[in-house]
């Protein structure tokens, strides 16, 4: 890959950060509403043949090392809709992508999103991100130009399309990673938090983010009325976290380094909300097998020989992986542990983002965030879903 694309690794993360203070400049008149009237502007539409309709099989490996495949089917009839925008993963060699599909944005998807279809209508837009290489540009003698409000106005215009003729009134959640979620958490503030759309909102994952809320309480931060999830089957709230080894804390890093597990915000705390509490069930992770995120294969020799036996795009391992939300000193994270106590499994995860051979800590497992606890989310949007559907039919 491109010494590019390598350096766009290093920063993506901490410029998506910051675009936080950004002022938000209204979305200019251009013809977004119009990409949305074809299937090509979306990744995922309900029924079709596309990047959410693939293989997404589980090889599942027991700690005495028997295994057992467990196969993936879309929902034939789900109670509720996904809304899922992607994060920084735009190979285009431009500041902004464009609105062809590439092995970026197909690798998100298959990784983050299509096993949502198993609780979900899916419905995936591509938009105009600021790509990974136009966040490196910013670190060069050139930088390119980016435009933070196309990113935006597209994911808006996909949004508002949806609504006009695809939701009918159904439940929806919001699902996004990094950019995509930092794009959902503006939608929301503009289009939902005060807004009668607020009662179609089953639940927003915004994962790999900061979502501000004042110290110990959950909702008056970065949202007047959505509050944080704090109970199995809750709904109109917001899950939210980032993740980093229990072993490698973002306490004690230096100023300017820790890009995660902190608010930018004197007085507010970025929020953690348990997925393993919400879910009800032991963490329940679907790693990728083959390549990390940005699509690099492990580096890890344990990993790369039990990859080497699997022939799903998943694999799990029953009792490897623990999380549990952690606050402290100010911090806010998804603690993981492992457990690599037999054989059967490999001794370490591949989820750092490493660079010239040694992982970067500030990062924490950012680019695992979501795979962690994959099963623990699209079980949240289950019940939530199911308690949203029951609620809908008493009312009437």
């Amino acid at each position: 890959m491109p010494c590019l694309f390598r350096l766009a690794r290093l920063f993506a993360p901490a410029l998506i950060a910051a675009s936080t203070g950004l002022a938000h400049a209204q979305p200019s008149d251009k013809d977004e509403a119009h990409i949305y009237d074809s299937a090509a502007g979306w990744l995922c539409l309900p029924g079709r043949s596309d990047a959410c309709s693939g293989d997404e099989s589980t090889t599942i490996v027991n700690r005495d090392g028997t295994r057992m495949r467990m196969p993936w089917a879309p929902a034939h009839d789900p109670l509720i809709d996904c809304f899922y925008v992607y994060p920084t993963i735009s190979e285009d060699p431009t500041g902004n992508s464009s609105l062809t599909p590439g092995p970026g944005e197909i690798r998100a998807v298959r990784q983050q999103f299509a096993r949502f279809a198993s609780v979900c209508r899916p419905y995936a837009p591509m938009y105009r991100q600021v790509t990974l290489a136009g966040f490196a540009s910013l670190y060069s003698s050139n930088p390119m130009k980016l435009d933070v409000e196309l990113a935006y106005s597209d994911v808006r215009a996909a949004w508002q399309h949806y609504l006009k003729y695809d939701n009918h009134g159904r439940g929806v959640v919001l699902i996004g990673h990094s950019q995509g979620a930092r794009i959902l958490l503006r939608l929301i503030q503009d289009e939902i938090d005060k807004s009668e759309e607020r009662s179609r909102l089953v639940a927003a994952l915004l994962i790999g983010i900061s979502v501000d809320v004042p110290e110990g309480q959950t909702v008056g931060g970065s949202f007047a009325n959505v509050p944080l999830c704090t109970s199995p089957g809750q709904t109109g709230c917001v899950v939210s976290f980032m993740s980093f080894r229990a072993t490698s804390p973002p306490l004690g890093m230096p100023a300017g380094l820790v890009h995660f597990g902190y608010s930018g915000t004197p007085g507010m705390q970025a929020a953690c909300t348990d997925p393993v509490i919400l879910s009800g069930k032991a963490v329940d992770a679907a790693l990728p097998v083959s390549t990390n995120l940005l699509g690099d294969p492990s580096s890890e020799p344990s990993w790369k020989k039990l990859a080497a036996t699997v022939d799903t795009p998943f694999v799990s391992f029953p009792g490897y992986i623990d999380a549990r939300c952690v606050f402290a000193n100010h911090a806010s994270y998804l603690a993981i542990t492992i457990h690599p106590d037999n054989s059967a499994w490999p001794l370490d995860i591949p989820g750092d983002l490493v660079v010239r051979g040694r992982p970067l800590p500030s990062w924490g497992l950012h680019l695992d965030d979501m795979n962690l606890v994959l099963g623990n989310l699209i079980e949240i949007v289950r019940l939530d879903g199911k308690t949203f559907a029951l609620a809908a039919h008493s009312s009437h």
